[in-house]
């Protein structure tokens, strides 16, 4: 960031809207008008319109001691778009709103929107509106994303069947361990003076915390395969939680194995080094923005040779509940001890 300030108020509000938004260049013929009028105005040519919001509030969400700006604009698109992939569609839109305090320089927000142009890029959305306001302390951001899909083809929580398999995308576990790290060493930093932070080289699980992915190349897998699962959702709650809710829309129970449970080698190492189960990471530690769905095991053949896709279990009849069974062979029940918004 350059060592120059510019107050927001130098601008006014419509004066920051111009600044933050002038280099927008579409990128879906979906869009037919984007910012600077009343609204946007888009038509997805007889595709369906998938529509999803999300809220990230400072000192909730993110904490701004260790969340560089750029990522956290990035992030906030992410964790959007993910959701309208957990629906087999495609991302098209966006719009940001967010309320800033005066603690803010035009050129922290310019950082911001670094991030959210650059994650538009790279999932090939466009901002086309939103809204700013004064906060009296801290940050919140509010994104709505609008992706588009094919008629009948969006998948629900709701469908998973008797005997379908289980299924996860990637690694889980590393997000939740990054935050710990970070954490960490902002106590240490606070209560002890000129002690700088030792991140420990622990690139992973802090990339998988500060600047997560959303699994556009399993959405366009299904696609290029003519796969649809019958359920699924993204892992940001932790895995018990989303099993959980998929279990309940269905009227189904599940079966975990334990060793199925694909968890990277570092967020092992790191969770050993801390006397943490890297399981119990995995089931409750959220913020992976994977994607766990269901699948009739007649498309088991789909997908047995992809690398990046795990199956974890199966779904059993809802009177059996939702258990795990462990490295062990003990059965467990399973329970959503992962993120609550509400909790004190």
């Amino acid at each position: 960031m350059s060592e120059s300030r510019t107050e927001i108020s130098s601008l006014g509000e419509f004066g920051l809207i111009e600044h933050l938004t002038k280099n927008i260049e579409f990128q879906n013929a979906s869009t037919i008008l984007g910012v600077g009028d009343d609204a946007a105005v888009i038509d997805h040519f007889g595709k369906q319109t998938v529509i999803t919001t999300d809220m990230l509030i400072e000192g909730v969400h993110f904490d701004l001691m260790y969340t560089p700006l750029k990522h956290l604009g990035y992030k906030s698109v992410v964790v959007n778009v993910s959701d309208i992939y957990a629906m087999n569609a495609t991302p098209a839109q966006i719009t940001m709103s967010i309320a800033i305090s005066n603690r803010f320089s035009v050129e922290a927000l310019d950082e911001f929107y670094d991030g959210v142009y650059a994650a538009c890029e790279e999932y090939g959305v466009d901002l086309i509106g939103g809204d700013t306001t004064s906060s009296p302390k801290g940050l919140v951001i509010s994104v709505t994303a609008l992706g588009e899909v094919t008629p009948d083809t969006y998948v629900k929580r709701s469908g998973a069947q008797l005997h379908d398999l289980i299924c996860v995308t990637g690694y889980l576990g590393g997000a939740y361990l990054g935050l710990l790290l970070l954490e960490r060493e902002k106590k240490i930093f606070l209560e002890t003076k000129g002690v700088q932070p030792d991140l420990e080289d622990r690139s992973y699980i802090i990339g998988r915390m500060l600047k997560p992915e959303a699994r556009k190349d399993i959405i366009e897998f299904f696609d290029k395969v003519q796969l649809v699962p019958t359920s699924m959702m993204d892992i940001s709650d932790g895995l018990s939680s989303e099993v959980l809710h998929i279990c309940k829309q269905s009227n189904t129970g599940a079966v975990l194995y334990e060793e199925k449970i694909p968890i990277h080698p570092d967020t092992k190492e790191f969770a050993y080094k801390l006397e943490i189960d890297p399981t119990a990471c995995a089931l409750s530690g959220g913020e992976d923005y994977e994607l766990l769905f269901t699948i009739s095991q007649n498309d088991y053949e789909k997908i047995k040779e992809i690398n990046g896709i795990s199956v974890i279990g199966y779904i059993a009849e809802e009177k059996e509940g939702a258990t795990i069974i462990t490295k062990g062979g003990n059965k467990h029940k399973l329970v959503a001890q992962g993120w609550n918004a509400f909790s004190k």
